[in-house]
């Protein structure tokens, strides 16, 4: 139950994320202090609790690699876009002005 534990840490972080603004699956596992662990990240996230805010957790470059784990075609898109974040292409568009580091919020 090792990866149930590092998913709940996942969740916490996640959660903090505030609303207009994203993360990395690799900023959430460095601050983890699990830095090669982006892909257990994304994991975690594929089957998160409601109440986690997956949507705004996206991949370094700003993709939507998660968008298929989503009910709905767009709804990672839409979600991300009715908190003000631009989308082209299924990439996060100025990410570095949207992008929260979790390391130097918490």
């Amino acid at each position: 139950m090792k990866h149930q534990n590092f998913f709940e840490r996942v969740y916490e972080i996640a959660r903090q994320i505030p609303y207009g603004r994203v993360t990395s699956y690799g900023a959430i596992a460095k601050y983890l202090g699990a830095a090669r662990s982006a892909r257990m990240v994304g994991w975690a996230m594929n089957s998160c609790p409601e109440d986690v805010p997956a949507h705004r957790v996206v991949n370094r470059k700003g993709i939507l690699t998660g968008k298929h784990h989503f009910h709905g075609i767009n709804l990672m898109q839409q979600l991300l876009e009715s908190e003000g974040i631009k989308v082209e292409d299924n990439q996060i568009q100025d990410l570095d002005k949207v992008f929260w580091e979790p390391s130097k919020e918490t």
